[in-house]
């Protein structure tokens, strides 16, 4: 058979189907019928086959034998597309049931960010009425001495040393040159 296979699914539930799936000869052998009659060499095959059973005048028509065969062909091909339809209605409920699981857990991890998103606003809060309480009596917050930023104070209240700018190598603004 000249049809090819079908690739493996990525989906972790999809491939899982398709394992337990491929456990059962029954539904191995159904799967290539079903891909090779789904195939453009099927089509081909049969042309060629009723071109040659007509032009070589195997019966007379009204291709009574003929007929008969691609009868039978359909019924059984009809079973094999019912089959085929089940297998797909199978993979959409396995997606189906993967993707509600997937909601759910993404419904829980929401309310956990939730929930730490409102403890850090209740701490944010609190925090904001710690420091204004402390500015509002003159106090000032654990392990701060009052500097303001930019200023040239340490922690300990001492001068810090901020390096100056060095002088140019070039010419000063406004000078020539000798």
């Amino acid at each position: 058979m000249s049809a090819r296979p079908l690739p493996m699914p990525i989906n972790p539930a999809l491939l899982k189907h398709a394992e337990e799936r491929g456990k059962r000869l029954e539904n191995r052998i159904a799967d290539q019928i079903t891909r090779f009659a789904g195939s453009m060499t099927f089509v081909y095959l049969h042309v060629i086959w009723f071109a040659a059973w007509i032009i070589l005048g195997v019966e007379h028509y009204p291709y009574g034998l003929l007929t008969m065969i691609v009868s039978l062909e359909a019924i059984f091909l009809s079973t094999f597309v019912m089959i085929s339809q089940n297998r797909a209605d199978g993979k959409r409920q396995v997606l189906a049931d993967h993707q509600w699981q997937t909601v759910q857990e993404e419904e829980q991890e929401n309310q956990q960010l939730l929930q730490l998103s409102n403890q850090i606003l209740d701490l944010t809060r609190a925090i904001h009425q710690m420091a204004a309480a402390q500015s509002a009596s003159g106090a000032h917050p654990a392990g701060s001495n009052g500097a303001q930023p930019g200023s040239h104070h340490g922690a300990v209240g001492g001068r810090v040393d901020v390096p100056t700018k060095r002088p140019s190598r070039g010419l000063e603004p406004g000078k020539r040159r000798p």
